[in-house]
């Protein structure tokens, strides 16, 4: 990884936008496309593009969802404390002491997660799992006339974690899932635009949207049927199970610094599969196999039943502490997911056929 890309990665981390609330590191994601690719967009849905090779064929669609989840004000009471919800899936635990960065139509507004205090609690409820509804956001209001001053119901936040770099080319963030994803499908695109020999494809990276709260599919699945892309594939992460307590028969063997992970089974094309499969081996690439006997839980749900139907294939990256604070990968995952992806639209031309025979 280059410092300017680890740069961009880094800032990209740690520029807030959680599901429906994207616009941000959206508008980043697309300012460092425009150094490269041959056409950066929008869409209302919020989606961001960008294409090279536009007349090329077969049309390659790189999805990697670029919102993260959050938490969302709810109430503001008479003493200026705010009530707040999920945005996504949350372990509740984790809040407790947190500090966070709500997203005020002025601009950012710091707060912390309030609980009572443990000398204050009866000795029953120490041992009760703590709750959302048991928990307040403090921004330091005096009243509720001052607290909607800064803030309105509806207005979104993230907890504040920034980016830290860990020994052995470890990145920690709370935005991870699934932001590096969106980093990946962009520099795919920068290496096959940076090398002499464009690719016979056509090849979009989509920064999609929504994807934590994509019941019915998100921005992936507008984008995909407005693109009608001939194949697609999927960028996301994985359980690493590679720290203690985990059964590796339940969970599977995944590592970090182990490379990609190549799903296998639902909404998944085993002829893009097999064709992910021999470029990785050509290029050298070192990947693992994951097993989907049913819903993969990202995108791929969403883009593979899209317009006429997708040849779709899901690659991931292992993180360790799914969503929390500190989610980790290793940087070196995330070039060789990048390197994989690049490979696999090279030995593409027009005449390569997707459907199963």
């Amino acid at each position: 990884m280059t410092p300017e890309s680890l740069t961009f990665l880094k800032a990209l981390l740690d520029t807030p936008g959680p599901s429906s609330f994207e616009a941000a590191p959206a508008r980043a994601w697309r300012a460092e496309a425009q150094g490269f690719a041959d056409l950066v967009r929008s869409d209302v849905s919020g989606n961001s593009y960008a294409t090279l090779n536009p007349e090329g064929r077969p049309r390659v669609m790189l999805a990697g969802h670029i919102d993260e989840i959050g938490v969302m004000v709810t109430h503001i009471d008479e003493d200026g404390y705010l009530s707040f919800d999920t945005i996504g899936g949350w372990d509740h635990q984790v809040f407790v002491g947190q500090r966070v960065r709500l997203l005020g139509r002025k601009g950012p507004v710091t707060g912390v997660v309030g609980k009572k205090a443990i000398h204050l609690m009866e000795k029953d409820d120490r041992e009760k799992v703590s709750k959302v509804e048991d928990l307040w956001l403090d921004i330091g209001a005096s009243s509720r006339a001052t607290a909607e001053q800064q803030l309105r119901i509806g207005d979104p936040g993230v907890l504040a974690a920034g980016v830290l770099e860990f020994p052995n080319g470890r990145l920690v963030s709370r935005s991870i899932d699934n932001r590096i994803g969106a980093y990946v499908v962009l520099e795919a695109v920068r290496l096959l635009a940076l090398e002499g020999e464009r690719p016979h494809a056509s090849v979009i990276a989509v920064a999609t949207t929504r994807e934590e709260i994509a019941a019915t599919g998100g921005g992936a699945r507008s984008s995909a049927a407005t693109l009608e892309p001939d194949v697609a594939i999927v960028i996301d992460v994985t359980h690493a199970t590679d720290y203690p307590g985990i059964d590796k028969r339940k969970h599977g063997d995944y590592r970090l610094g182990g490379g990609p992970v190549l799903s296998r089974g639902a909404s998944v094309s085993e002829v893009v599969f097999e064709l992910l499969a021999e470029a990785a081996e050509a290029e050298g690439i070192s990947y693992g196999i994951e097993a989907a006997s049913r819903d993969t839980h990202t995108d791929a749900e969403a883009i593979v039943n899209a317009h006429r139907g997708v040849a779709t294939a899901l690659v991931s990256v292992p993180n360790r502490y799914m969503h929390s604070p500190n989610e980790m990968v290793a940087l070196e995952d995330l070039d060789r997911t990048a390197q994989l992806l690049a490979a696999f639209v090279r030995r593409l031309t027009p005449d390569t056929d997707f459907v199963p025979h």
